[in-house]
């Protein structure tokens, strides 16, 4: 096992932190979260056409780089240290990989290209019904009719699915769970952006009314392999977690440097001290779990749907224990709209809860080690 990132994968972390720099800094996202869309289209072509993010982890067949997953844990750290607000997770992490997982080269072959080049938004309709994240219970049915198929129901917790482009849905058919693709404009299809308490991140619920579909994969066989792309997302989201919990540290400690109290600056206090070294400790042991879980997905490890669980938990709560204190370092300054804080802690607070939160992935990392 080597943790150590390569000089190549280096130069893409520095790459896209200074993207991000110059394109997403914090005031652009900030005048993005009262947007009707929640992001910038020329950011998101310039992603993909300077850059190639959204064809990173791609087969070159299919039009991307062919680069692999722990490339693009490179970039979902610097994501989420930026806060940047768009479709990147929804798109590259959900709904290409549930592509590439359904084992289907037609179908990839006829989507992949377009979300590649940056010209397709996609996202993954999978939640199933009281927003639980069982692929085995899609809140969803199909039924054949004519040449394809039409879905009913609802779901919920769609992430981007306000935004017009490409729908992976999970449904049940008579044979099992299965994998549709639909329009985002097709007939029948309802999408309501949802409130959401991170205004960086958007969710929508999405209602069929028969709606036409075409299957992708084989039919009833989008249970394992739906699993296997939640626990991949799991793993990118506890990355972006780690990215989040780093930069809140940073403010803190920056803040805590020259902020002073008493003639003397507040991070020469003990307390202070401590709960900055507590911080450290928790975000480097989440970075550590990250990275750890980086490395199975890589290798396609049998111990990824222990790991992926592992990390997501625990990255998790580092983001939401990180972005809590560096509050409090800043006090009341920390609390108020004006200031950045908040943005990280909304952050965490919604990434905590989205594919599942701690208890449920701790109670799932239980039952895959056996206990």
């Amino acid at each position: 096992m080597d943790l150590v990132f390569t000089p190549e994968q280096e130069q893409l972390r520095a790459s896209v932190r200074r993207f991000l720099a110059e394109k997403s800094p914090i005031t652009a996202v900030r005048a993005l979260m009262d947007g009707p869309v929640g992001y910038d289209p020329a950011v998101w072509r310039q992603m993909a056409e300077q850059l190639g993010l959204q064809g990173l982890a791609l087969p070159e067949k299919f039009g991307g780089s062919g680069y692999g997953f722990v490339e693009l844990a490179v970039v979902q750290e610097e994501l989420g240290r930026a806060l940047l607000p768009g479709p990147f997770s929804s798109t590259v992490v959900l709904a290409a990989h549930a592509v590439l997982d359904a084992a289907d080269p037609a179908a990839a072959e006829e989507l992949l290209p377009g979300i590649a080049d940056g010209s397709t938004i996609a996202t993954l309709a999978a939640a199933g019904e009281g927003g639980g994240w069982d692929p085995e219970a899609p809140s969803l049915s199909a039924e054949p009719a004519g040449d394809g198929w039409v879905l009913r129901g609802s779901v919920d917790q769609v992430p981007d699915g306000h935004l017009p482009g490409l729908v992976l849905a999970a449904a049940r058919t008579a044979a099992g769970p299965s994998l549709f693709a639909v329009d985002a404009e097709a007939p029948g299809l309802t999408r309501t952006a949802l409130p959401t308490l991170d205004q960086t991140s958007r969710l929508a619920r999405l209602d069929f009314a028969e709606v036409p579909a075409r299957l992708v994969g084989a039919d009833g066989a989008a249970g394992s392999t739906l699993r296997r792309t939640l626990d991949r997302a799991a793993v990118a989201l506890a990355l972006e977690q780690v990215g989040g919990a780093q930069r809140a540290l940073e403010m803190a400690v920056e803040y805590a440097k020259v902020r002073k109290q008493f003639d003397r600056p507040i991070g020469s206090f003990q307390a202070l001290k401590h709960k900055a070294a507590d911080v450290l400790l928790q975000v480097e042991s989440a970075r550590a779990a990250a990275y750890y879980a980086t490395w199975a997905v890589a290798r396609d490890s049998d111990e990824v749907p222990a790991v992926s669980s592992l990390a997501k938990a625990y990255c998790s709560d580092a983001f939401f224990a990180a972005a809590a204190e560096n509050i409090q370092i800043h006090g009341g300054i920390g609390f108020t709209w004006e200031h950045d804080a908040h943005l990280y802690f909304k952050r965490a607070a919604a990434t905590k809860l989205f594919l599942g939160d701690p208890a449920f992935h701790r109670e799932r990392l239980a039952v895959s080690i056996g206990l």
